[in-house]
């Protein structure tokens, strides 16, 4: 069994344009997986602890499960481990943290919701929430599609959109524009990912800010229900995720984002259609990523001892 740190995944230097295919390849397995929907603890308030099994198909031999919690006053806040098996021997082959995996998979499914449900032509890319999971999205874009320039504007608050955007100063494909405003920010929008970790209200309310055509990916669900009522359609990475949500049944249309990728169901249909793209986090990516990370890693880093029960035992 292995013991994989944060900076033994981190020194793979696994490029985000591989997150994204790693994810792409992900969604067009989920027929074949065995993926149950991810339950959720709250032992007080926002705080949570969600548990995210899934079991690849066959010609994986792979089972894993990751624990990802939140505590509000823990560093960090948002922390997460893997575990994965091998489903053939039951043998477990790896410990891991998840929390580059976590960060690299929301990212890549967001630009892939990005890149699948825009409409044609130049895009304006507009962010609220300048954080990991910002980064993450922005560098999987850049790094899936070199050959593209970027426009992309920043809800400015505090000096965290100078900040987010010398991140990217190394990138030629990208440029920068801030914005003061929600409103200013919605309206002149193609695509609109929100990374905030928490909303208490909604953070565009008047529903005539919405251009036509926008696609808005709240990647972590929150602050834009009344987008449910309203949008032409609605898509998410697993139905089981959001089909406890307050408005589910009064979505215009709904569909999987895998199925679209696999040319089951059709996606964007004109450039004036509204999509909301909730793309929750299934364990699927977390798995997929896990045996990737584990192929690589296997002949660099030594097994640790695990004192397991081997052999028939009595009480």
């Amino acid at each position: 069994m292995k013991l994989l740190g944060f900076n033994d995944i981190k020194s793979l230097r696994i490029g985000p344009a591989t997150c994204v295919e790693w994810v792409r390849e992900s969604f067009l397995m989920k027929d074949r997986s065995v993926l149950p929907a991810k339950t959720s603890i709250h032992p007080q308030g926002n705080d949570f602890f969600n548990t995210m099994p899934c079991l690849l198909p066959d010609e994986f031999h792979r089972f894993g499960v990751k624990e990802v919690r939140r505590v509000a006053g823990a560093v960090p806040s948002i922390d997460a481990v893997e575990l994965l098996y091998d489903s053939l021997t039951g043998r477990l082959l790896a410990i891991m943290d998840a929390n580059w995996i976590t960060m690299m998979r929301t990212g890549a499914v967001a630009a892939l919701a990005a890149q699948t449900f825009r409409l044609s032509g130049e895009q304006v890319y507009s962010f609220i929430g300048l954080g990991n999971t910002a980064r993450a999205t922005l560098l999987c874009l850049l790094e899936s599609e070199r050959n593209m320039n970027h426009k992309v504007r920043l809800l400015r608050y505090k000096d965290q959109a100078e900040l987010f955007s010398q991140r990217f100063s190394d990138y030629d494909n990208v440029c920068f524009e801030y914005v003061d405003n929600v409103e200013a920010l919605v309206g002149t929008s193609t695509v609109l990912f929100s990374c905030v970790t928490d909303a208490g209200s909604l953070i565009c309310p008047d529903d005539r800010v919405f251009p036509e055509g926008i696609l808005v990916v709240p990647v972590h669900t929150k602050g834009f229900q009344n987008c449910d009522l309203f949008f032409d359609k609605v898509f998410a990475d697993d139905r089981s995720h959001v089909c406890g949500f307050k408005y589910f049944d009064r979505f215009r249309s709904f569909g999987e984002i895998g199925n679209v990728l696999a040319g089951k169901c059709e996606g964007r249909t004109d450039n004036s259609q509204r999509i909301l793209s909730y793309n929750i986090g299934i364990g699927l990516h977390d798995v997929l990523f896990a045996s990737r990370i584990y192929d690589m890693i296997e002949a660099e880093v030594g097994e640790t001892d695990f004192e397991n029960v081997t052999s028939k035992f009595w009480v």
